[in-house]
């Protein structure tokens, strides 16, 4: 089908979707503004005709911007029965871009109609408006900063008008000046212009966005005229370290009064130009003078009218001139070697040095070194004429002297003479080299008497290179001198012989050397450790010390470490005088790894390491050490022993202090109250009776008799199954309606047994014995060691007959005989019966 193709973005023509009879579009877009500002929205929409009969019945109609399918477009059907799509773009972010309107047309997206969008800004107001008149062209040039880029097409208009005063009226309108596009400076013609008359000029920007107009500018032609710069030249300097520029004036500007300004700047250093003069017009030349000698220059210089107001004139092309060079003002300090050949003729190597006397002492182009022969007047014969610093050269065996000067087109230095001195002087006393760095030697040394006029310093590579390869020397002149700073031609880990040789007045001292590395180095291996005693905790170790290294930094200490098997290590740092070294509290039959470390000030080096092991513990030295160790535990099992006896809080945590009975003061203790007197019990509130310290209450249910219990158990006079025992502590003040023997004031004391039964109606009973020992009962378990009841209850609740033993001694009563019992009241009981 004609005029169907792929969908494209190029800017060439927009592609239609035509019926191939109506050859009528299909679709149309409809923009909002075709130019907005950047990141304004965008609504377009797009319309398809319905005489496109060859489309689906509801096509579905799509949007590109660029080559990028934007969702977001929203469909619907017109009452005519076309379709339209509406789509807003919220952002546009594209200075320039092409919108489709597009189709699915079988398997390809076919294009309906396209549109160019826009984005940019308005135009900002243009700055910095100035205008100069150039003479040359007689036109008024102005010129203008259009100001930042405003992604669409700007137009820069140049708008003037003629005023009068100071710009306030506007008169006759002059012409606008356009430029060619890109340009931001427009000149107008001198026909427009009307001289020595002030006129308005201002610049106006405008795109579709907007316009904008620069301030006014009010200025008089005349007053802003720029003149051409001048034309330098120059003649011949007349003395060296001067420069001579001449110039001319640019011819339209000579009826004028003008000031210039010269500038210049060496020609090799790429630095900044110094202004070096404000001149006059009608000073057509200037000296420049106290310049380096030999030396190019570049030079530039500009006009402006003056006193009359003005533009400064461009800087005139570059004039290159080069200050006349002078004769060489330099020191040559020299030094040689002489060499006997025969006994008429002496070799001789003569080495030179220019020293600079001041900043600006000429180029040096050669050195030419010359003899006269003594006692002739012959010419000069030339030894040398040559660029280097050194010559060899035949001299007779009795010339002393030679002539040595340096030379470039100025003219020549002070002739050096150089006499072949002897060396008749003292010698220095003390020389001294040490390194100031990897690239620096510092020597000293102590100068002799009388004292030397200066001193000559040679240095070069010591062996093995050959001797004078690439020597270095200098001269230090001063009496005062004791050392200097070597950094010429110095590489470190070098050796390098050094040469210092005293100058005298018409003659020298003998040269001393020494030798000295620009940077020693660590040492290159450690001394080897050996094993010369060993025991069961300590090993001793030996070591012998390595020769001293040219180049090699002096030891100042050693470290030596050891290891054992689970990788615990300990060490100590030992003087560089040391030998040997003793390890101790090692433990016995154990491996232990040593090695030794060597430094010094340039660094350290490791040995190798040493194993070794420290004997076992012999049979004998187990069994003495064993039976240290228990007499150790022994010992202080005693002590612990002893303490505790002797610490009375600690005994009786362990054995409390039961009191005797049978000792105490109880066995002569009677009531005194008389028998006959009626028992009545004290009251608990009575403030003079004595407190009761202690009761214990035993209660044991009622058991059935086991079959150890006799029923002829008569003689124990039937005592009941549950009984209740009462231990009472305290002075006893109880009144007994019974009467009571006085008990002797032995030792003796009864022991009783109080029985009672709750159930049982009759008064209570005792069972006493008149032996000083605890009543013991079959069954009954013996007192615990912290218990202070002497009577318990069988485990039955049954009390078991006495043995055979005190059934003589027993005797079976009521309570009231038994006198500790007369303070004891058994609650829940009344009358005689409760005691």
């Amino acid at each position: 089908m004609a005029g169907l193709g792929a969908c494209s973005l190029t800017k060439a023509a927009l592609i239609f979707l035509m019926l191939p009879t109506s050859r009528e579009e299909c679709g149309h877009i409809s923009l909002s503004a075709p130019i907005v500002r950047l990141g304004d929205p965008v609504t377009a929409s797009c319309i398809i005709s319905q005489d496109c009969s060859l489309l689906d019945p509801e096509p579905q109609i799509l949007w590109k911007l660029g080559a990028e399918l934007q969702p977001g477009g929203r469909q619907q059907r017109l009452p005519d029965g076309t379709q339209k799509s509406t789509i807003t773009l919220p952002h546009l972010n594209h200075s320039q871009a092409f919108l489709s309107c597009c189709l699915h047309w079988g398997s390809s997206l076919q294009v309906l109609d396209q549109a160019e969008l826009r984005a940019g800004h308005p135009p900002a107001t243009p700055s910095n408006l100035s205008c100069f008149m150039n003479l040359t062209t007689n036109s008024l040039t102005c010129q203008w900063e259009p100001g930042p880029d405003t992604h669409l097409p700007t137009n820069f208009t140049l708008k003037s008008f003629r005023s009068r005063g100071n710009c306030q009226t506007q008169e006759d309108s002059i012409p606008d000046c356009v430029p060619e596009d890109g340009q931001s400076y427009c000149s107008i013609p001198r026909k427009h212009l009307l001289l020595y008359q002030n006129m308005v000029v201002q610049v106006q920007a405008e795109n579709a966005l907007g316009t904008s107009v620069s301030p006014q500018l009010c200025l008089d032609p005349m007053d802003v005229v720029k003149l051409e710069p001048p034309t330098l030249w120059a003649t011949a300097p007349r003395q060296p370290g001067c420069l001579w520029p001449h110039w001319r004036p640019w011819k339209p500007s000579l009826f004028m009064h003008q000031k210039c300004q010269l500038r210049l700047r060496p020609q090799r250093e790429k630095t900044n130009w110094t202004q070096v003069a404000t001149l006059p017009s009608s000073v057509l030349q200037h000296e420049l003078c106290g310049l380096p000698p030999d030396t190019a220059y570049a030079l530039q210089m500009r006009c402006i009218r003056s006193p009359l107001p003005g533009h400064w004139s461009r800087w005139s092309p570059s004039l290159e001139l080069r200050t006349a060079a002078q004769a060489p003002l330099v020191r040559l300090d020299t030094w040689w070697r002489l060499r006997p050949l025969d006994p008429r003729t002496k070799g001789v190597q003569l080495f030179w040095k220019p020293t600079p006397l001041k900043e600006d002492s000429g180029q040096i182009q050669g050195y030419l070194l010359s003899w006269r022969p003594s006692g002739q007047a012959g010419p000069v014969l030339p030894l040398c004429n040559t660029s280097d610093l050194h010559c060899t050269f035949h001299l007779p065996s009795e010339a002393q002297e030679v002539t040595l000067v340096a030379y470039n087109t100025a003219g020549t230095s002070h002739p050096t003479p150089v006499d072949f001195l002897e060396s008749e002087g003292p010698p220095l006393t003390r020389l001294q080299a040490t390194a100031r760095g990897p690239h620096s030697l510092w020597v000293h040394w102590e100068p002799p008497r009388p004292r030397p006029q200066g001193y000559l310093i040679e240095w070069g590579l010591g062996p093995p290179s050959p001797s004078g390869s690439n020597t270095t020397w200098k001269v230090e002149l001063g009496e005062n001198i004791t050392g200097t700073l070597l950094q010429e031609n110095i590489r470190p880990f070098q050796l390098y012989e050094i040469t210092v040789t005293p100058l005298y007045q018409g003659t020298m001292g003998p040269s001393k050397q020494i030798y000295a590395y620009s940077q020693e180095m660590a040492p290159s291996r450690a001394p080897k450790l050996h094993l010369k005693h060993i025991g069961k905790t300590w090993a001793q170790l030996e070591w012998a010390p390595e020769p001293p290294e040219l180049g090699k930094s002096p030891l100042t200490h050693y470290t030596i470490f050891w290891t054992n098997s689970q990788d615990q290590s300990s060490s100590t740092i030992l003087n560089a005088s040391s030998r040997g070294f003793v390890l101790h509290d090692l433990e016995p039959a154990s491996l232990y790894h040593v090695h030794l470390m060597a430094a010094s000030q340039a660094g350290a080096t490791n040995s190798t390491g040493l194993t070794l092991m420290t004997l076992a513990l012999g049979e004998s030295e187990l069994y003495i050490f064993l039976g240290l160790f228990s007499l150790l535990a022994l010992f202080i099992c005693l002590c612990r022993l002893a303490w505790v006896y002797c610490s009375p809080s600690r005994k009786n945590a362990l054995w409390p202090s039961v009191p005797d009975p049978a000792h105490s003061s109880l066995g002569s203790w009677v009531p005194t109250i008389m028998a006959e007197e009626t028992f009545q019990l004290p009251s608990l509130w009575d403030p003079g009776m004595p407190p009761i310290t202690k009761i214990t209450v035993l209660e044991e249910e009622e058991k059935k008799p086991g079959p150890w219990e006799s029923s002829d158990s008569s003689d124990l006079c039937d005592l009941p199954t549950l009984i209740q025992a009462y231990v009472l502590q305290g002075d006893p003040r109880a009144i007994s309606t019974q009467p009571q023997p006085q008990f002797p004031t032995s030792d003796q004391v009864l022991y009783g047994q109080v029985l009672d039964s709750p159930t049982s109606p009759e008064p209570g009973h005792y069972l006493r014995c008149d032996s000083t020992q605890p009543l013991l009962e079959g069954l009954t378990p013996s007192p615990k060691s912290y218990e202070n009841l002497w009577f318990q209850n069988s485990p039955l609740g049954t009390p078991v007959p006495p043995p055979q033993s005190q059934e003589h001694d027993c005797v079976f009563g009521p309570l009231g005989d038994f006198p500790l019992l007369q303070g004891l009241r058994v609650h829940g009981v009344e009358g005689p019966e409760g005691f």
